[in-house]
């Protein structure tokens, strides 16, 4: 019997690095996260029943976790019982290359930026926002911006990349070609947003991200560019001038738009070329995400 490194107690990420799953286990986990979601509303709802404005105000902060239990349950318990005999990969390494961390956490946060300000002329194109999501939207941004932060820059980044890249495309790129795995761990970001007016931004957003995993294999910089998205995002809404914004046209005018727009695409094919031409996978991987050793 092979004995394998130990895991760091507090590594976090190691509990899950011996499930790697394939298409049935992304339906697997999607249908863990769905059952989170329902497990999460009648919490919700129960809490309700004593003091709706405390549901109200702090039911995100209670659901939205809830909602990732039962995946990380089942993932944790997939990888257990495939730690003995499967390989394992980890879900954060530092694939840099000539880079460094520090400039490549500086290179995504701009091309984050740049690249969700491109996607804002999908608003332009997509008809207008019902007024019930506009009004769910607003609910989660009237609260207290503490705990709009937490559910928004600090929960979501840390959940989402955690199951879209740290599972899903994690174990897929060890499945199929990268341009799929990248792909389709994109649509499933996209879908859970529930929504187009979320959904193709996030699809965008997720197939940068998923480039940026599998070249680096830096769960810590795809939440970081996470953060950074819905940081900038929850600082505009708190802005006056943009909260009754559809796009940025709305309060540019239409040459520095258009001169943002272009320098923001420029920036982008830039940030993936030079994350082509510094970053090498290491010698044999399919991916930056890292084989773990046996001992």
């Amino acid at each position: 019997m092979v004995r394998r490194k130990p895991r760091k107690s507090f590594d976090l990420l190691s509990a899950y690095s011996y499930y790697v799953p394939g298409g049935g286990g992304v339906c697997m986990l999607l249908l863990m996260m769905f059952i989170g979601a329902v497990l999460g509303n009648i919490v919700v709802l129960l809490l309700g029943l004593f003091s709706m404005d405390f549901a109200q105000t702090y039911g995100m902060l209670i659901s939205y976790p809830l909602m990732f239990i039962p995946p990380m349950l089942y993932a944790s318990a997939q990888s257990r019982r495939n730690e003995m005999f499967e390989t394992g990969y980890a879900l954060d390494n530092n694939n840099f290359g000539r880079l460094g961390g520090f400039s490549s956490a500086l290179a995504v946060s701009i091309a984050t930026l740049a690249l969700a300000f491109i996607m804002d002329s999908v608003n332009m194109i997509l008809p207008p926002m019902p007024d019930y999501i506009k009004a769910i939207f607003e609910k989660l941004t009237e609260g207290p911006l503490w705990v709009t932060f937490i559910s928004v820059s600090i929960f979501a980044p840390f959940f989402e990349e955690w199951l879209c890249r740290g599972m899903i495309l994690r174990g897929l790129l060890q499945k199929m070609k990268p341009v799929w795995a990248i792909t389709l761990s994109a649509l499933v970001f996209a879908l859970i947003h529930l929504n187009p007016w979320q959904g193709l931004p996030a699809f965008a957003l997720g197939m940068l991200f998923g480039y940026v995993y599998y070249k680096t294999g830096s769960l810590k910089l795809t939440m970081l560019m996470h953060f950074v998205n819905n940081t900038f995002s929850t600082i505009l809404s708190q802005v006056d001038r943009f909260k009754d914004a559809e796009s940025f046209f709305d309060v540019l005018s239409t040459t520095n738009y258009i001169i943002l727009m272009a320098a923001c695409i420029l920036m982008t094919a830039y940030f993936i070329y030079r994350m082509h031409a510094y970053i090498s996978l290491p010698l044999g991987q399919r991916s930056a995400c890292k084989p773990l050793n046996i001992i």
